[in-house]
C-alpha cells in the first residue's frame, strides 16, 4: 500500500534521496514480475502512482536519477527461462499511462504544442496480451520473441508458429519486422481452467498470465491446445509498407495477411476520443478477449517521427487505462483464519461472481480495522474487483441496497480454532490467539518449517500436515525427524514412492544452513533476511538463543522489535526443549556460508556504493563478491560510505560522493584491487 506521502516540495534532500532510493528498488521488483515473469505482484495502479511520484520526484532532485532508476529503463532484467535471447533491431518501449479524460487532455495539449497543430489520432483498443515481435524474411515468418527488457526478449518461434491467427508466409515477399500483442480469447481461457481444475491444477488468475504462461511453454504441443491468437499494429519500418498514417499501416497489415483489431477509429477532436472511451467502456464485456483501455496515437507517421521517443516510451502514443473491472454481489458469511504468528484474519464470503474470466466468492478483509473502515457487514452488497487483475478485493458498500434491519458486524472475541479470547497488542492492527498451543497457528507453523524458503521439505505441504496432526503423528517441527515409515505408509494416498521421497527430503533438510531453520522457526517478525543476517553474524543456534536483545539489536539492519521477539521466544520453555530434540534429531544448527570471509581482506566492513554501468561483470556479480569479502553494499551515498565504484555514465551517486569526500574507484581500480585479494590470499 502506498504510504501517505509529504508534499515534494517540503521534503530534504536527505529525505527525497531516501524516497527516491527505496521508489527505484520497489519499481524495480514489480516490473521485473510484471515484464519477465508475466506475475504482477501490485496492482496496476499502484504501481502506475508509484511510478508518477518517482518521475516527480527524480525531477525535482535531478541528482539522484541514475542510469538504472526504472524511470530510464523498460522492464527489468531477462528471466531464466531456457528460452535463447534475441536482441531487439529497434527497442520494444512501453507505452505512457493516463487514468482520466483530464490526464490525456492534458497529453493532448503537450503534443499539439509540440507539433505546432492539432493533428488527427487513430483509436486503438488496448489488447490485455503479451507483446511479441514478428520478423519476416522474404514473406516468412522466421523468428518470435517477447518484449523482455525492451532490447533483449526472448526467442518464442517455435510456439508463435502453432497459433493459428499468426501466417507463417505474408501474401507479399516482403522482408519485415511488425510487432503486436498475443492473447487468450475469453472462450479460450475459460476452456482451460475448467480442464486444470479437472486436472487438479491451480487454474490460472486471467488471460494475461496464461497466454504468457502458455508463450513460454517449452513443448509446442501444449502450446498448440492452448488456442491463442493475436493481434499486429506497429512496425518500426513503415517505409516497406508504403504507409503514410497508422490507420493505412493497419489496413497494409490485413493485405499482407496479419491478424489486426478491426475496432480502430480516426478523429479529429478531442470530444471524439471521450466517446470513443465511454462506447469501449461499456462494450469491452462483449469482446472475444480482454482489453485494459484504449490507445490513442499520432495517426501521420511523420508526425510520430518529429515527437520521437523517450528512453522508456513514445511521445506519439498514449494509453488510456479503464479501472478495473468490477462486479456485483452479496456478501453471505465472514470467516477468520488463524495465521502461524497468532495473526487472526476476516476472509469476505460472498456468491459467486466472474471477474477477469474466473470465478471470485472470497476476499481477504484483512484485518478488524480495514473490515470496519469498509464498513461490511452481512448480506450487503459490494463492489469486487481483482486488484492487478490478479487478487479480489471488496471496492465499496452499496448502501442504497443495504436492508433496514442490517446491523453492523461484531468482531469476534474468541479464537476460532481454539476459543481462547483474542487480543489486541498495542501498535498492531491484528487481533491475535495467543494460545501456544492453537491448534491452527500449530498447523500453519509446520506448514511454514516445511516451506520452500525454510527447511525446503518438498511433499510435506498442508494436506499431509494436517493428516499427520489429526492421527496425533507430529506435536512439532522436532517430530517431522522422528516420523517412520510405517506411519507415513497409514496416510491418505501414500505408497511407497512417495514414503521414501518424503523420508529423504525430512533427511536432507537436516543439512541446511542455520538461517533456513532460523526462519523455519516462525519467530515473530523474523523474516528470511532478518534470519540470513542474524545467522551470519552469530554463526551457530546456541549463541544466538543466548544471546541478549542488546547483541542482537546492535547487528546492523536489526531492530529493538526483533531483538526482544528473539530473546522472548528462547526464554520460553518450550523453545528450549525444542531446540534439544532438534539438536537430538541431528538437526545442522551451524551458519554454512559458502565463502570463509577473510577479516584481513580490505573489503571487510566497509560500506560500499556501486554506481553507473559496468562492463566487465553484472552488478549482482560484482554484488555478491563484496558481500563474499565482507562488505556492505548499499544503494545510497551517505557521510557512513567508505568506497564507491562507478562504472560509465555514473551520475548523481559520485557527485555526492565528491561532495563528502567519499573515496572513489573506476572499475578497472576495482578489478585490480580484486586481483591483488586473489594474490594475498
Amino acid at each position: 500500500m502506498l504510504p501517505e506521502l509529504r508534499p515534494i516540495e517540503q521534503l530534504s534532500t536527505e529525505a527525497a534521496q531516501q524516497e527516491i532510493a527505496k521508489l527505484q528498488d520497489d519499481l524495480r521488483q514489480y516490473g521485473i514480475a510484471y515484464y519477465e515473469q508475466d506475475a504482477p505482484i501490485v496492482e496496476d495502479y499502484i504501481y502506475d502512482a508509484m511510478y508518477a511520484r518517482l518521475v516527480a520526484l527524480e525531477a525535482a532532485f535531478p541528482q539522484f536519477v541514475n542510469p538504472d532508476s526504472p524511470t530510464q529503463n523498460v522492464g527489468g532484467a531477462m528471466t531464466k527461462s531456457g528460452l535463447d535471447k534475441v536482441v531487439h533491431p529497434a527497442p520494444m518501449l512501453s507505452l505512457g499511462d493516463v487514468f482520466s479524460l483530464e490526464e490525456l487532455d492534458e497529453w493532448d495539449s503537450r503534443t499539439t504544442k509540440s507539433l505546432g497543430f492539432q493533428s488527427d489520432y487513430n483509436l486503438e483498443l488496448k489488447i490485455d496480451g503479451l507483446a511479441v515481435a514478428l520478423t519476416y524474411v522474404s514473406g516468412k515468418l522466421v523468428q518470435a520473441s517477447t518484449r523482455g527488457n525492451g532490447t533483449i526478449g526472448e526467442d518464442v518461434t517455435a510456439n508463435v508458429k502453432m497459433i493459428k491467427a499468426i501466417p507463417q508466409v505474408l501474401n507479399e515477399p516482403i522482408t519485415i519486422e511488425v510487432r503486436g500483442e498475443i492473447y487468450m480469447p475469453k472462450s479460450s481461457f475459460s476452456t482451460l481452467n475448467k480442464q486444470r481444475e479437472l486436472d487438479g491444477l491451480a487454474p490460472f488468475a486471467n488471460p494475461r498470465n496464461a497466454a504468457a504462461g502458455s508463450l513460454r511453454q517449452l513443448n509446442a504441443k501444449i502450446m498448440k491446445q492452448r488456442n491463442l491468437s493475436a493481434f499486429v499494429y506497429y512496425t518500426a519500418e513503415p517505409d516497406i509498407l508504403g504507409s503514410t498514417t497508422q490507420s493505412d499501416a493497419l489496413k497494409r497489415f490485413a493485405a499482407l495477411g496479419l491478424p489486426t483489431d478491426t475496432h480502430n477509429r480516426v478523429i479529429t477532436k478531442m470530444s471524439d476520443i471521450n466517446n470513443y472511451i465511454t462506447e469501449y467502456t461499456v462494450a469491452r464485456d462483449n469482446l472475444a478477449y480482454g482489453i485494459d483501455g484504449v490507445v490513442v496515437k499520432v495517426n501521420r507517421l511523420d508526425d510520430q517521427l518529429d515527437l520521437g521517443n523517450t528512453v522508456k516510451i513514445p511521445r506519439w502514443a498514449i494509453a488510456y487505462k479503464f479501472p478495473p473491472e468490477e462486479a456485483l454481489t452479496v456478501v453471505r458469511a465472514i470467516e477468520w483464519t488463524v495465521g502461524r504468528t497468532g495473526a487472526v484474519t476476516p476472509t469476505a464470503v460472498m456468491d459467486p461472481v466472474q471477474l477477469a474470466g474466473t470465478t471470485v466468492q472470497r476476499a481477504s478483509l484483512h484485518n478488524p480495522d480495514y473490515l470496519n473502515e469498509k464498513g461490511v457487514r452481512l448480506e450487503d452488497t459490494v463492489t469486487l474487483h481483482k486488484a492487478g487483475d490478479i487478487i479480489p478485493e471488496i471496492g465499496q458498500v452499496i448502501l442504497s441496497k443495504r436492508s433496514t434491519d442490517s446491523k453492523a458486524y461484531e468482531i469476534p472475541f474468541f479464537c476460532p480454532a481454539c476459543q481462547s479470547e483474542l487480543v489486541h497488542i498495542e501498535g498492531e492492527v491484528a487481533l491475535r490467539c495467543i494460545n501456544p498451543f492453537c491448534s491452527a497457528q500449530i498447523q500453519e507453523g509446520l506448514t511454514h518449517f516445511a516451506s520452500r524458503n525454510a527447511m525446503n521439505i518438498e511433499g510435506m505441504g498442508p494436506r499431509v500436515i494436517a493428516q499427520l496432526l489429526k492421527a496425533g503423528y507430529i506435536k512439532d517441527v522436532a517430530a517431522i525427524y522422528r516420523l517412520t515409515s510405517e506411519q507415513l505408509f497409514s496416510l491418505d494416498k501414500f505408497k511407497e514412492k512417495a514414503v521414501t521421497n518424503l523420508l529423504m527430503s525430512i533427511a536432507r533438510s537436516k543439512d541446511n544452513s542455520l538461517e533456513r531453520l532460523l526462519f523455519g522457526l516462525g519467530i515473530r517478525m523474523v523474516g528470511a533476511k532478518a534470519a540470513r543476517v542474524i545467522a551470519g553474524k552469530f554463526k551457530d543456534l546456541q549463541t544466538i538463543a543466548t544471546a541478549t536483545t542488546e547483541d542482537i539489536a546492535n547487528i546492523d539492519g536489526i531492530g529493538d522489535r526483533i531483538a526482544r521477539s528473539i530473546v522472548q521466544y528462547f526464554d520460553m520453555p518450550e523453545s528450549k526443549q525444542l531446540l534439544k530434540e532438534l539438536t537430538d534429531a541431528g538437526v545442522n544448527q551451524k551458519y554454512l556460508s559458502d565463502v570463509e570471509i577473510d577479516e584481513n581482506s580490505f573489503f571487510y566492513h566497509k560500506k560500499i556504493v556501486l554506481t553507473g554501468k559496468l562492463e566487465k561483470n553484472s552488478r549482482s556479480i560484482v554484488t555478491k563478491w563484496l558481500q563474499d569479502h565482507g562488505a556492505s553494499v548499499s544503494g545510497a551515498v551517505s557521510a557512513k560510505t567508505d568506497l564507491l565504484i562507478a562504472g560509465e555514465a555514473a551520475g548523481s551517486k559520485l557527485r555526492k560522493a565528491n561532495e563528502l569526500g567519499v573515496p572513489t574507484w573506476t572499475e578497472e581500480e576495482f578489478i585490480s584491487a580484486q586481483v591483488k585479494e586473489e594474490i594475498d590470499k
